[in-house]
């Protein structure tokens, strides 16, 4: 299994003050920023677009991973590649030519990862899993911080590392140091943390303590 590592999200954070949050994450051993990208379509709530991580990129010296949570995602990624992200994350349900879509991130130079919301099966994407980088499996719906932790959603994740012991498997939604834990046993490597991260009393110390978690 790859090794395992945290991917703070910025989505739950106060956005007037996102450099620091960001800065202070990296400084406490954060090498994988998430940005969650929704277009008001795809989900309804609209975030961010590709001029704002370009603003970001010079504060997380590590790698930027762009979730893309919208209809027609090829038409984002240039964007997006050129604000700086290394790793960009499409959704199977939004799109029916899956592997044309990560082909040509492979072809940019990109990491290419694929994401399931929690009520797609593992067999829809089997057939691109040769080919993508990531699979992130959302634990809960996309669209908002703070949902409840769907732990059904774990034997996906344990299918997928059962049959891609080298793939990365990435969890979204819910994740705190309870369900980290059971995440990891049931064969993820990466983990999205936002709400829980954005509430603590203290940034710093809440990411070196999920580190731990993640070591």
């Amino acid at each position: 299994m790859p090794a395992c590592l945290l991917a703070p999200s910025i989505l739950s954070f106060d956005l007037t003050d996102l450099r620091g949050a960001v800065a202070t994450m990296a400084a406490a051993g954060s090498k994988v920023i998430h940005l969650d990208v929704m277009d008001g379509q795809f989900v309804p709530p609209i975030t961010f677009g590709d001029s704002f991580v370009k603003a970001l990129r010079s504060a997380a010296p590590g790698l930027l991973e762009a979730h893309l949570m919208v209809e027609t995602p090829e038409s984002q990624f240039d964007a997006f590649i050129a604000a700086g992200c290394e790793r960009i994350i499409f959704h199977h349900e939004a799109t029916i030519h899956s592997y044309r879509l990560a082909q040509s991130l492979k072809d940019r130079g990109i990491e290419a990862g694929i994401a399931i919301n929690p009520g797609t099966s593992v067999r829809c994407i089997e057939p691109v899993l040769s080919i993508v980088d990531l699979v992130l499996v959302m634990t809960v719906n996309p669209g908002w911080g703070g949902q409840k932790f769907i732990r059904p959603c774990l034997d996906k994740v344990a299918q997928i590392r059962a049959n891609y012991p080298d793939i990365h498997i990435e969890v979204d939604g819910g994740i705190d140091t309870t369900t980290l834990p059971e995440a990891r046993a049931a064969g993820a490597n990466l983990f999205v943390v936002g709400s829980h991260l954005a509430k603590s009393p203290d940034l710093a110390t809440a990411v070196k303590e999920l580190n731990a978690l993640c070591d």
